[in-house]
Order: C-alpha cells, then structure tokens, then sequence
C-alpha cells in the first residue's frame, strides 16, 4: 500500500531569500498550508521526500497525511511551482482537508478500452483525448484517485462529455455543477493521403 506521507517541520525565515537559501543550503522545499479555521502555516519539506511522492500520479488526488513538527495535518496539495527549465519544486501549497466538509480536487482521467474501441479496431478510427482530468467535488473519503473513461462502444464521430463518465458515489462535478459539459474524449475518421487517393484514381 503506497504511504501518502510526508514529515515537514515549520519554518519562521520568511520571504524569497529566505526561501533561496532554503532550496540551495539544506535541500528543502518551502510550503505553505492553508484552508479550514486554522491560520496559514508556511513550512519547509525535504526535496528528495517531496520528490518521490510526487512519482506517483494518485499523489495529486489523494488526501495526504502531513506530519508538522508531530502534529498532523489533512491535506491535499494545492499548487506547485516549478523550475522552469528543471521541473523540480520551488514551492508548493497544501489546503487542509477537513471531516464532513466537501473538497475540490483534481483527478486524473484513466482511458480504458482504446484498442477495443469499436470506433478504432472495427472503423478504423483514432482516439482523441479532449482532457485527461476533471475538477471534483466530494466528501474526503469518498475522494477518488482516478476516473474511468471507457471507450469500449465510442464509434467514429461520437464524443463522450462528461455527463457520460460514470462517477463514484458521492463525487460531482465541478464543471457540470456551473453548467459547462465539457468534451472528455472522441474517436475521429483516420486522415486520408491525397496521395493514396490520387494513385487509386489513377488506378481506375
């Protein structure tokens, strides 16, 4: 079972500098935890730490357990800041995640059936992925980890929207609570070479 665990400890040195020196002298992320009746409490994580739990994809939509100097904080991770040539974390931001009151949070999108599709291996059409995550709303612990997106019977010019995904019990989505049925995924006609087209005209 994955450990959506991190150790972080509270930090007082505020501001970019202070922040710079941070990352360059001990290898820590700055962070800050927000949200529920508790005031913003900025803090600083190992880097390696950070790192290795970011590798799994779940990391980014499962309720992680934050341990402050021993005390434990519910979170979800909220932001992150990147390095924009390296990728690796300058900052991130956690919300905290409080029983019995709904959360948002994004979860990632899982396509299942593609080579099946009848769309694809009966009409011989392609898979396009109009997104590949959704915003939810939801009690902490019904949050899910991923959304299935089955493209088993999608034929060639069908677009399925996301009043066509099947939810978890308890999950809603964002979007389609403010009225927007966004586009999740079509199979479209393969392309057809003018080439080959030309060279079967010729044929005839």
């Amino acid at each position: 079972m994955t450990d959506f665990t991190l150790n972080a400890q509270v930090r007082s040195d505020l501001g970019k500098g202070a922040s710079r020196r941070l990352r360059r002298n001990a290898s820590l992320v700055p962070a800050v935890i927000y949200g529920g009746d508790k005031a913003p409490l900025s803090i600083s994580i190992l880097a390696k730490e950070l790192a290795k739990l970011l590798e799994n994809e779940a990391s980014f939509s499962h309720v992680l357990s934050l341990n402050v100097d021993g005390q434990n904080e519910s979170v979800l991770i909220k932001a992150l800041q990147r390095h924009p040539a390296k990728s690796f974390v300058l900052h991130a931001d956690f919300v905290r995640v409080v029983a019995g009151q709904k959360l948002t949070a994004t979860v990632p999108l899982h396509f299942i059936n593609q080579e099946s599709s009848v769309g694809v291996k009966q009409q011989g059409g392609e898979i396009l992925h109009n997104i590949n995550e959704v915003e939810v709303s939801c009690l902490p612990q019904d949050l899910p980890e991923f959304i299935e997106v089955d493209m088993a019977n999608v034929e060639v010019g069908q677009v399925l929207h996301m009043t066509d995904l099947k939810l978890p019990k308890g999950v809603e989505l964002v979007s389609l609570a403010h009225g927007s049925d966004l586009p999740v995924a079509n199979v479209h006609a393969p392309r057809v070479n003018k080439d080959d087209t030309k060279e079967e005209g010729a044929a005839e």
